[in-house]
């Protein structure tokens, strides 16, 4: 597995990605209810974002606003 693969496979936690995008850890939960957010995995009872699909979400995000 190369690197680029490995950060691919990278799980973050709703903790680790709230802080990451500066809000609160309930913003991530309402845009997950809302299916506004990153796309999330669960992992048993627990939430996890892979972080390619969150820079993926993130540049969708920015496109078409300016």
């Amino acid at each position: 597995m190369t690197k680029s693969q490995s950060s691919d496979r990278l799980l973050l936690t709703a903790e680790e990605l709230a802080a990451y995008l500066g809000v609160p850890r309930s913003t991530l939960y309402g845009w997950k209810y809302r299916g506004d957010g990153p796309p999330a995995i669960r992992v048993g009872r627990l939430l996890r974002y892979r972080s390619s699909e969150v820079e993926r979400w993130l540049d969708a995000q920015t496109h078409g606003r300016t």
